[in-house]
């Protein structure tokens, strides 16, 4: 079956694409569509080797932004399909499914409705990813979209995890739970330790560390999530670079009696807080690190304290599930800082970790195996490719169509 995928992830004024051939899984081309609907629209479109094509147009709403994509992708000049034919499937990132949806599904009517009642928890996010579906059912209505969600992969966790300790009714009512993300990239690391550990996904026990500017810590038991860091937003968990990460409900009330609005203290949480907030310098690790080794004592303890915040989220989820075959780090920080992952895995000898320094020293954003030989809980380090497992989704949902022709015209 020769099949292409494109795969596009819509925020507000922003789309980001790639088109695959699910055969080898290869890239065929990406880009990134920037300021939809705000003057300076342009678009960075990457064909293989060379240079990009950067066009600056008018690019009014996300039915514009992907007749562009679609344009650039079959040109005669900047193009890898002869036409748009060759395109079997789309799919789509979309942030929250609240409790309905524990896989990815096709888009449907009902999806669709689902994915727009769940707005009031994902504001900026689930109304740009239906536009971008929309505009993608229109420009090719012959197609079937597959809808991918953040939220998914962790609707295996049981109540115990996902629950609040506040009366139950705003559960009964609002659905206050903790949800958490980044759903996509667990997976995928998770799955590729499997392959890298030799081992069935089914017998292992995974903490899955995705560590960059947004980060989530993810307990993996058997392939499913039993518990993660992030909750009903983004801001729990780890120190991130301008979230809070955990914080006594009395730091909240604070912040709303000190600012005047809930407003306010929202922003404060979410923009101005964790490395940024801490160091005082940028909420960049890279930054943080410089400024660390220059002698910044605040730089110094804000490298500390995300590392503090990883080793307990470690050491907690080994313990929910009865212990650990390996740890994994992913994701900006995770892959690319040898001095992060050092300081959240120093201590943890007792667990049975041991880091083998040499080899974490020389890995960065590349997959590797950085504990010793002997080491009876492995550390890995796995690159994430959010957008090639939401592509294998696809895939995976298109075979299982009843009677439709899913092959490409190429």
């Amino acid at each position: 079956m020769k099949m292409k995928i494109l795969v596009l992830n819509c925020g507000s004024s922003s789309l980001k694409y790639q088109l695959f051939d699910m055969d080898g899984e290869k890239v065929l081309s990406k880009g990134l569509v920037e300021r939809i609907g705000i003057p300076g629209s342009r678009v960075k479109h990457n064909r293989g080797a060379g240079d990009p094509v950067i066009r600056e147009n008018d690019i009014p709403d996300h039915g514009a932004a992907i007749k562009m994509v679609l344009d650039l992708l079959t040109g005669p000049e900047t193009g890898v399909i002869k036409s748009m034919d060759e395109i079997s499937a789309a799919g789509h990132r979309v942030v929250h499914g609240g409790e309905k949806y524990a896989e990815s599904v096709l888009a449907d009517d009902s999806v669709m409705r689902a994915i727009d009642e769940c707005t009031y928890l994902a504001p900026l996010h689930n109304p740009a990813n239906l536009a971008g579906i929309r505009a993608m059912q229109e420009a090719l209505p012959g197609i079937p979209n597959a809808a991918v969600f953040d939220t998914a992969f962790h609707q295996t966790m049981p109540p115990e995890a996902f629950l609040y300790g506040i009366p139950y009714k705003y559960y009964e009512k609002d659905r206050v739970r903790r949800y958490s993300f980044h759903g996509t990239s667990h997976k995928f690391v998770s799955s590729r330790a499997a392959e890298l550990l030799g081992r069935p996904i089914e017998r292992l026990k995974l903490v899955t560390c995705h560590v960059g500017n947004g980060s989530s810590i993810t307990a993996v038991d058997g392939g499913r999530s039993v518990d993660s860091s992030l909750g009903m937003g983004t801001s729990p968990g780890v120190i991130m670079g301008t979230r809070s990460g955990d914080l006594d409900s009395a730091v909240v009330l604070h912040l709303v009696e000190r600012e005047g609005s809930v407003r306010r203290a929202s922003d404060i949480i979410n923009k101005e807080s964790g490395v940024l907030g801490i160091s005082g310098i940028s909420s960049d690790m890279r930054d943080i690190f410089a400024a660390s080794v220059e002698g910044s004592e605040r730089a110094a303890l804000t490298m500390n304290m995300l590392a503090r915040s990883i080793k307990k989220y470690i050491a907690a989820y080994a313990a929910v599930m009865g212990g650990a075959d390996a740890v994994v780090f992913t994701a900006g920080v995770g892959e690319n800082s040898d001095t992060v992952r050092e300081l959240s895995l120093e201590g943890l000898e007792f667990m049975g970790i041991k880091l083998d320094k040499a080899k974490n020293a020389g890995i960065h954003g590349s997959e590797a195996e950085i504990s010793t030989p002997d080491s009876p809980v492995k550390v890995l380090v796995i690159p994430t490719n959010e957008e090639l497992m939401i592509a294998r989704d696809t895939l995976g949902l298109v075979k299982k169509r009843p009677d439709e022709k899913v092959c490409s015209a190429s």
